[in-house]
């Protein structure tokens, strides 16, 4: 009897046993697969990191453009604008394609700055009228605009949020020794340069450049912030007028192919009266607006009265109170002269 029973235990304990010997099993054999689906992974991990960019540059400039691109609050700089100008990233200098009419802008916009320039200052010097001046180009693209001021004598900083098109300015005043030393460019926008340039600059160019900023008055308390007391801030744009929309887009656009369909939205258009109130409340004073017009058919472009379409202003930074103006006003006969020896260097 006690033989009997003690039989039947010891089968018990067996089983028991078993079972906890199949458990221990299973829990080390889990996490010895755990184990090696965790160090599977690591391994994948390491493997997929060394595909990576290794430069430095290359991931800082990624993050930049990144940042650019999905940043909207408090910033100029529109996401959907460099979209559209990073195709054309390479086309700048072709005097035929996409950027013809800003080449022949050139033809009234650059004797506008050096003239008013000219009028404005003592300072002149013979071949190079803009010597000494500093200027910044915003959102200089490939550079149209920033190599004639450049040749006019001027030191000239381009920037442009859009690092394709720095890579073909940069490229492009490589060609000329000259040029090279006169003009700086930079992946930047005005917003990024502020702290560091806190007026800094004599003059400011933004030519076609405020019907595609996200936030109008930003930028021009940016351009009010890194300008000189007297600075001169220079800018063309076009007019939101019915004639704008017809020529600007329907025709310039739609029909003829000027421009690339989409380069401009007649929303983000600018009335020169919403701009002169802008800066005005910003600390500037508005000199002069002049109407501007272009001819397809010449493929150039004239002065006029009007400004329902495109317009050129010039407004000059108010001096702050004490301070007296760092310019001096040429004599009429002066003045004459400069400009006369200006247009023979041009």
């Amino acid at each position: 009897m006690w033989g009997g029973g003690g039989g039947a235990a010891a089968r018990a304990l067996t089983r028991a046993l078993g079972r906890r010997r199949a458990a221990a099993a299973l829990l080390g054999a889990a996490g010895g697969l755990r184990g090696a689906l965790q160090s599977y992974s690591w391994e994948i991990q390491l493997k997929s990191s060394s595909a990576l960019p290794v430069s430095l540059r290359e991931i800082k400039s990624s993050m930049l453009t990144m940042k650019r691109l999905s940043s909207t609050s408090h910033s100029s700089v529109d996401s959907n604008e460099m979209k559209k100008f990073q195709l054309l990233a390479h086309k700048w200098w072709d005097e035929e394609g996409e950027y013809s009419a800003l080449h022949s802008m050139n033809d009234i916009r650059v004797p506008f700055i050096r003239d008013t320039l000219l009028n404005m200052s003592s300072n002149y010097h013979l071949g190079n009228p803009l010597s000494g001046v500093k200027i910044l180009d915003v959102g200089c693209g490939g550079g149209l605009l920033s190599e004639p001021l450049g040749r006019l004598g001027a030191s000239v900083t381009g920037i442009d949020p859009l690092e394709d098109n720095i890579r073909t300015a940069d490229q492009h005043k490589s060609f000329d020794p000259v040029l090279a030393k006169r003009i700086q460019y930079r992946s930047s926008s005005l917003e990024e340069i502020v702290e560091e340039c806190m007026e800094t600059f004599d003059v400011i160019v933004a030519s076609e450049v405020v019907e595609h900023v996200a936030d109008l008055e930003t930028f021009i308390k940016c351009c009010s912030q890194v300008l000189k007391p007297e600075g001169s801030l220079f800018i063309t744009t076009i007019n939101k007028t019915q004639l704008s929309y017809v020529l600007g887009i329907v025709v310039a656009e739609k029909i003829l192919g000027i421009v690339p369909e989409g380069t401009h939205e007649w929303e983000k258009f600018v009335p020169p009266e919403e701009l002169q109130r802008l800066l005005e409340s910003n600390g500037f004073s508005v000199k002069t607006v002049n109407g501007m017009l272009y001819n397809p058919l010449s493929g150039s472009w004239s002065w006029m009265e009007s400004t329902s379409v495109n317009y050129a202003m010039h407004a000059v930074k108010s001096v702050a109170q004490g301070q007296s103006s760092p310019t001096g006003a040429l004599s009429e006969m002066e003045r004459e002269q400069s400009l006369a020896t200006a247009g023979a260097a041009m």
